[in-house]
């Protein structure tokens, strides 16, 4: 009987109505966002002081915003899209997820003061330009950046926010240097766009490496022994057979060849593909190892499970623990040494080794005991579980440290701005109040519910299949890398970093999507002067406009 003509006149109706299924949370996603929009409209007002042009306020609080949303939208997305995209957490539940820990990274490590971006890539002091110039600028890259990020994001493009407020400033820049006379493209540091182009080649490549190396090393040491002990399960790969059960002696030929696929359920060739990491299609060794085992009497399969299930449970109560103090060791790192600084708390280097020496034996012991209670669960459910539990906090990580640091593309030039506006001068260093802080924080969360889906797809499934194990394994090589890459200053991207991490667990399990990553690519190498040339448009506007 097909599966339509099993639903009884009883079963309710399935519609979706106004807005979908999710109406409620697109109602209260809009509802917040547009509140938010309205009292930060009337603080910034009120912060200004009466005498503001309150055109150009507007439209800087509408590009701010703006920009903050498409960040949400794309690089938030990305950083999601793993976790998304291995179920570990659900699309509402990144958002709940992301509304804690990103708005928490923006207001407590998101810093209390940033620098103007008058330099570094271009010259902008020696402009010697006017408040009203400089203003322009800033707002020009900030509607540049965020016109890219949302073509970038409905393509499902991962890129770099990074990239695309610094092509804005260097377009909007440029563009008002060559029309007053104060400048051209010899403003431009064409070092540090160098530097910009090693990073789409070292980025990728060092978040791949890691990642390659560290899952395939979870792969060999933690996976293997589960996927051997669900190999063997005589009954469609059921691992939570009695290894005691009876009929032992039954007929040897009728028990002798068990179907590879027989009663294979979806779930449990989920958790078997969670487990083995394996490709369960036709020919791959997943099935491979399936045929093997069902050559096996069931005797034999069972003397061999019970070892393969000790071996097993070991790894998750030995290897595991050791694995997750490192990575809770890379994670509090990022928030020790690269937070706490900005909330008034600053930690000597010795005092932090300390704490994170401490931080490493907690983790280290709360896991142990964590594996040996899930020695009563099935082998592809304690797997799955285990690399779920700690795939939540490599993703909640993830988002503080993200809220923390990339907000800043937005946050820094409307900071420039609202300075400018407020007091009619450039100041050397622009104070950013919370209320900017929350308000861009709630923006980002904003558009990672209505725009980032198709990147957290891309992220999450389109490149490579995602489970706990390998979600967990590229999350936590991007975090590596991405911590190492700030203590040595080299050029990196983190959302480059993350998609080589997510390429490098695809080369592991021989799966990895080269025809998508063409595209992607292409969009890395074309975000620059993308989000300039619409910078340029964009300064032209307003300086006709004003």
């Amino acid at each position: 009987m097909s599966r339509t003509n099993l639903q009884t006149p009883t079963d309710p109706p399935v519609t979706t109505g106004f807005l979908g299924a999710d109406r409620n949370w697109h109602l209260g996603a809009g509802l917040m966002t547009a509140a938010t929009v309205v009292a930060f409209t009337i603080w910034s007002f009120s912060h200004a002081g009466g005498d503001v042009n309150a055109l150009l306020l507007i439209l800087a609080i509408a590009f701010g915003l703006f920009m903050a949303f498409n960040i949400g939208g794309n690089d938030v997305a990305n950083s999601f899209g793993t976790s998304v995209g291995a179920g570990t957490l659900t699309m509402k539940q990144a958002l709940l997820v992301a509304a804690v820990f990103e708005v928490s990274g923006a207001v407590l490590a998101g810093g209390s003061v940033t620098e103007t971006v008058r330099s570094g890539i271009v010259d902008i002091d020696g402009m010697h330009m006017d408040p009203q110039s400089f203003a322009y600028i800033m707002m020009s890259a900030l509607l540049g950046a965020a016109v890219w990020l949302l073509l970038a994001t409905k393509m499902g493009w991962p890129v770099s926010t990074t990239h695309a407020i610094i092509g804005g400033i260097v377009g909007a820049a440029v563009t008002t240097g060559i029309v007053t006379g104060t400048g051209g493209f010899a403003m431009v540091q064409w070092s540090e766009i160098g530097a910009i182009a090693t990073s789409w080649i070292l980025s990728p490549l060092l978040g791949g490496v890691t990642a390659f190396l560290l899952f395939g090393a979870i792969k060999r040491h933690i996976l293997a022994p589960a996927s051997r002990a669900i190999a063997l399960g005589s009954r469609g790969f059921d691992d939570a057979e009695d290894d005691d059960d009876e009929d032992d002696d039954d007929d040897e030929e009728e028990n002798r060849h068990v179907p590879g696929y027989e009663r294979v359920t979806e779930l449990q060739q989920s958790a078997f593909a969670e487990s083995a990491a394996l490709d369960l299609t036709p020919g791959g060794p997943g099935a491979e190892l399936a045929e093997h085992a069902a050559t096996l009497t069931k005797k034999e399969r069972k003397a061999a499970r019970k070892i393969e299930r000790k071996a097993a449970y070991h790894a998750l109560e030995k290897r595991v623990p050791p694995l997750a103090a490192g990575a809770a060791v890379v994670i509090a790192a990022m928030l020790v040494f690269k937070g706490l600084k900005n909330v008034g708390f600053e930690v000597t280097i010795g005092g932090g080794l300390l704490l994170l020496m401490m931080i490493a034996l907690a983790v280290w012991m709360a896991v142990t005991v964590f594996a040996r209670a899930l020695k009563k669960q099935s082998i592809s459910r304690a797997t799955f579980i285990m690399f779920s539990w700690m795939q939540v906090f490599t993703a909640s990580a993830f988002a503080f440290s993200h809220g923390a640091n990339d907000i800043a593309n937005a946050v820094g030039p409307f900071a420039a701005v609202l300075d400018v506006v407020r007091t009619g001068a450039i100041s050397e260093e622009a104070a950013v109040p919370t209320a900017v802080l929350v308000a861009f924080g709630i923006a980002l969360v904003s558009g990672l519910w209505f725009v980032g889906r198709r990147v957290i797809a891309t992220v999450g499934t389109g490149l490579t299949t995602m489970h706990p194990s390998s979600g967990f394994a590229a999350e936590l090589a991007a975090a590596a890398v991405v911590l190492l890459a700030s203590v040595l200053g080299l050029p990196v991207s983190s959302t480059h970093i993350l998609i080589g991490a997510v390429l490098g667990v695809g080369i592991v399990n021989r799966a990895a999507n080269w025809k998508l990553m063409r595209p992607i690519a292409l969009a890395w190498i074309i975000t620059l002067p993308a989000a300039a040339s619409i910078g340029a448009i964009v300064v032209l506007v307003l300086r006709a406009a004003f």
